[in-house]
């Protein structure tokens, strides 16, 4: 362990899927000698890439789980984060980048910036992280790194600049040239290992110095120094490193390496970039609140100094099969193996047993831990997003966590799978935030939800494999409601002698629609007709009638009952009586109240390029949306509507497949509606068939 800060860097590699974070973080890892051999995210060696741990991640050629690792270069100690590029796990990107100083953005050199470029990108601007990008797969057919650089210009507004140009491109690729140093590099040796230097190829001299020209300019913005330096005509190579530094740093300036890390090509040079320009831990601006003994909150900038009080966040847990291990990094102090720690959050005590560094899927036992540091605890108690302290009552701010929007009902095979179920769901829903599961009250449905298919179909996968659970899922039922849309009058007298005391309740008065979709019962009789003691059981009874309607089935919405007159028995008379009264008269008169079915309106927001407004619109268009709003701002679209729960099913995948990937969205309850007549008559045929069986 490294106990200069200034020499630790956490990183955290994102882009679109595919785009090759994975095999550029197994080169890394070679080159800086952390791994003795390549393996390939799709091998045929069945092996798999290292930060692919789980099965289905090398089944699938994708990363679900963002994988921790560290490393050393040029005496740097670098922790990475290797994060997904799939837009279902994006609460792994948002985990990593909260905790995270910096990061490598990288894209294709054939796609360039992509739907989930723009997405991460979006989300490294949340947490202000200094990034530097990397133009992968240059050995591709069609790959343009300066048309790339052109569009992080363009589509993301990012300052960016060429630090290289490369030396040949697609099968002919052999290296990159240097704008600082105006030097060649060629990658050489069986796994691109061997380095070698020289000069510039004379056709690619004027093009090099042109980008060098820009590149100063660019980052002769952030330092005096260096300007004057090139007035002069002395600018250094420190001098132009120090002012990209300073330019990262404000996140106003974004450096652009390139290469092709599944040709092993100029990976070496990117991780000089890394200890070069991205930030140390002291870089960077961290605050607290705490909670002071008069109540009151004070928000406070953190120290990096390791010799101050515990502050570190839990900002992932992962089920292994030994307990839970929490992924935790230090922003303040000293964790020691044996130390008493508490949670923020809960105020409990816990003793910290192991302490590790991650390797992917293996843990290197530690003894000690200091501020900067991204660790591992096992065994500790607690949830994502805690914070740790030595007993001052500090917390760290929560990271976004977005609203799942799809959902699926899931049905255990039998009474094993439905305990094994249960035990997964408890799991799945501490280690992902995005991933919520419940059971339905009125259909008694166990209800998971997500961030889109994908996320739901592996954590069901996993149910099955991982806990040995049988299940099947489907859509949930829709919740749909109904209220009448007129006022009826009822009069009703509940009469019931067998010998002995009877029953007797006699009730008058009018059910109507109530405008705020509530239940409110109005007991307007005069004259003690009804004695007072009768008058709670009535609306007890009118209450418990709303539960299920008689049109649909479905519990009543915005129903006013109005009690006028009636009539009681000195003996026969009860609760029990007047609650049966109220209860039959609703069954006899509610449907002359001409009765409709609601169905539930979502608030469903579209956000995606300008160019893909029409496919937008379209898509919602074909599942009776209406559109309530749209705003446009710098290329982008936002598009509101409203559109029925039941036509949502299966949004995700058409969204993607209509706006190639790039639009996303998010869906919230809005409002009841009257359904269609088309729905209705299937909702009524349904109950009618259901009574009809004794249901």
């Amino acid at each position: 362990m490294i106990a200069d800060l200034s020499r630790i860097r956490n990183i955290g590699i994102s882009a679109h899927i595919d785009s090759g974070k994975t095999t550029l973080t197994e080169r890394i890892l070679f080159y800086t000698g952390r791994i003795r051999a390549i393996h390939e995210v799709k091998g045929k060696d069945g092996v798999g890439a290292t930060m692919d741990s789980m099965d289905l991640e090398r089944e699938r050629g994708i990363t679900i789980q963002s994988a921790a690792t560290h490393t050393e270069w040029l005496d740097h100690q670098i922790n990475i984060i290797d994060t997904p590029g799939h837009v279902d796990f994006t609460i792994e990107v948002e985990r990593a980048l909260k905790v995270l100083d910096g990061a490598i953005l990288v894209l294709c050199s054939v796609a360039g910036v992509q739907s989930q470029s723009i997405t991460v990108d979006r989300q490294m601007r949340r947490y202000n992280v200094p990034r530097i990008a990397f133009v992968n797969k240059c050995d591709r057919s069609g790959a343009n790194p300066a048309r790339v650089t052109e569009q992080l210009r363009e589509k993301l507004k990012h300052n960016a600049v060429m630090m290289q140009i490369p030396i040949g491109l697609e099968d002919k690729l052999e290296g990159v040239v240097d704008l600082v140093k105006m030097r060649a590099f060629r990658f050489e040796g069986d796994n691109g290992e061997k380095i070698v230097e020289g000069e510039i190829p004379a056709s690619l001299l004027v093009e090099a110095e042109l980008r060098r020209e820009v590149m100063l300019d660019a980052a002769s913005m952030f330092s005096d120094e260096l300007m004057e330096a090139l007035l002069d005509g002395n600018a250094t190579e420190e001098l132009i490193h120090d002012a990209i530094r300073k330019g990262v740093l404000t996140t106003k300036l974004t450096p652009v390496f390139m290469g092709s890390a599944y040709k092993n090509k100029g990976v070496q040079l990117l991780l000089d970039g890394v200890t070069r320009y991205l930030p140390a831990p002291t870089d960077i601006e961290n605050t607290a609140i705490e909670v002071m003994r008069s109540g009151e909150e004070r928000e406070f900038i953190l120290s990096h100094s390791s010799e101050l009080g515990l502050v570190a966040n839990a900002f992932k847990l992962e089920e292994g099969p030994y307990g839970q291990l929490t992924y935790v990094r230090i922003y303040q102090g000293t964790i020691k193996r044996g130390d008493d720690i508490y949670n923020s959050r809960t105020g409990k005590k816990v003793k910290v047993g192991r302490l590790g560094r991650m390797h992917a899927s293996q843990m290197e036992e530690i003894t000690e831990a200091w501020s900067g540091d991204i660790i591992a605890l096992f065994g500790i108690d607690c949830a994502s997003g805690d914070t740790f302290t030595h007993g001052d009552r500090i917390s760290l701010s929560s990271m976004h966590v977005p609203e799942p929007v799809v959902s699926l009902a899931i049905v255990p095979t039998d009474n094993k799978a439905a305990n094994a179920l249960s035990k997964a769901l408890h799991r799945f829903t501490r280690e992902d935030p995005t991933f919520r599961a419940h059971v339905d009250d009125e259909t008694g449905d166990t209800i998971i939800s997500g961030m889109g298919e994908l996320h739901l179909e592996v954590y069901i996968e996993r149910i099955k494999r991982e806990f040995g659970a049988g299940v099947t899922s489907g859509a949930p039922q829709v919740k749909y409601r109904e209220t009448i849309t007129c006022p009826v009058d009822f009069s009703y007298t509940h009469k019931k002698q067998t010998g002995g005391s009877g029953q007797y309740a006699k009730i008058e008065g009018t059910l109507e629609p109530s405008d705020d979709g509530q239940f409110h019962f109005d007991n307007k009789v005069i004259g003690g007709s009804i004695p007072s003691e009768y008058i709670s059981a009535c609306e007890k009874g009118f209450a418990g009638s709303v539960d299920h309607g008689q049109f649909i089935g479905a519990p009543v919405q915005g129903l006013r009952v109005i009690l006028r007159d009636g009539a009681s028995h000195a003996v026969d008379s009860s609760d029990m009586a007047f609650q049966t009264a109220c209860r039959a008269a609703v069954r006899k008169h509610y449907n002359h109240g001409k009765p409709v079915a609601l169905e539930p309106l979502m608030l469903v927001s579209l956000e995606g390029p300008t160019e893909y407004q029409g496919e937008m619109i379209k898509t919602l268009m074909q599942r009776r949306g209406v559109i309530v709003g749209t705003t446009e701002d710098e290329g982008f679209v936002r598009v509101d509507a409203n559109v029925p729960l039941a036509e949502m099913f299966g949004y995700a995948s058409v969204l993607r497949s209509a706006t190639a990937g790039k639009a996303e969205f998010t869906m919230e309850f809005a409002r009841y509606a009257p359904a269609p007549a088309e729905v209705t008559e299937q909702l009524v045929k349904s109950y009618q068939d259901k009574r009809a069986e004794g249901h």
